[in-house]
């Protein structure tokens, strides 16, 4: 006589499982995108958004400041007068830094969201959590259109960050307030190179 447990084993060895219907995934793939709906929608989320040819010029407001920067941001984005932080840093000095600069992996115009997967100038995720002010350059060749658009530019095992304006929870109270789990200032400069045919 078969115990319970070999009569269970059996009965699972002997079930047959109808195959799984296909998944008919019918929603648009590609939006309208384009500079100027991804720059509406970032300012919509509280953001300040700044649509430039040149990084160092708005970068103005940070002189006297000391501003962490990945060790790969290109020197063409740091301007005079500002003391740029290169990791490697400690958690001390990154908390007691005024901001960070850095790139981004893909941005998305229909959510006005920035995506940052750990790669080329973006560092490692504690970089664009303890400072207060995130600066995020966003080149007008990354802005995709919609979501799944941007999904598939992206590697997936990488460790993805998505990012729609401040950092903001409405917790406790049902109140808002910023800068709890992340900068309480998000400043994007979509940077425009020449030859990209985008009206300023």
């Amino acid at each position: 006589m078969a115990s319970a447990k070999e009569e269970i084993l059996r009965r699972i060895r002997d079930a047959r499982v109808p195959a799984a219907a296909p998944v008919v995934r019918g929603y648009h793939r590609e939006g309208p995108g384009g500079v100027e709906l991804f720059a509406e929608r970032v300012a919509d989320y509280q953001a300040v958004v700044h649509v430039v040819t040149d990084v160092p010029a708005v970068l103005i407001s940070l002189r006297g400041k000391r501003i962490v920067v990945p060790s790969d941001v290109p020197d063409e984005w740091l301007a005079d007068g500002v003391e740029w932080l290169r990791e490697p840093l400690s958690i001390e000095d990154l908390d007691g830094a005024d901001g960070v600069l850095t790139g981004c992996a893909v941005a998305i115009a229909d959510t006005g969201t920035i995506v940052l997967d750990g790669g080329v100038a973006q560092g490692r995720r504690a970089l664009t959590l303890l400072p207060d002010h995130h600066v995020c350059v966003v080149r007008a060749d990354q802005i995709a259109g919609s979501v799944p658009e941007a999904l598939a530019r992206l590697e997936p095992t990488r460790p993805l960050t998505f990012i729609s304006g401040p950092s903001a929870t409405s917790d406790i109270e049902l109140n808002r307030v910023e800068g709890v789990h992340g900068p309480r200032v998000l400043e994007v400069l979509v940077l425009v190179l020449p030859g990209q045919g985008v009206v300023i």
